[in-house]
């Protein structure tokens, strides 16, 4: 492409591409505020592994509620219970839509 001879096409990319940058950075900040939100609510929570999950949560894209993704001595009916109220708290959100075999994120 030259930009000399297609200069119609060229800002369109570069708007594009400064509006992907501002989609990021809203994304980033919004982030930022779910990782806030979820560490302000670990002093409510009980369970016992609640803050190796919150660590877990803060440095992975996605948990899944089952005991084998964990592996920190937590049931699963344990871990389904604490991902229950990280969501009734508003500190995750549960990202399948299915009934069974969650997933969970900020």
């Amino acid at each position: 492409m030259n930009v000399e001879t297609e200069p119609n096409r060229a800002k369109n990319l570069l708007a594009a591409q400064a509006r992907a940058a501002l989609r990021a950075i809203d994304l980033s900040a919004e982030l930022g505020r779910r990782a806030d939100r979820l560490l302000a609510v670990v002093p409510k929570l009980r369970a016992k592994g609640a803050e190796a999950i919150v660590d877990r949560l803060l440095n992975e894209d996605a948990l899944v509620a089952s005991r084998g993704e964990q592996k920190n001595g937590m049931s699963d009916r344990g871990l389904r219970r604490l991902f229950d109220r990280l969501v009734e708290l508003g500190a995750v959100r549960e990202l399948s839509g299915r009934p069974t075999f969650r997933i969970y994120g900020l």
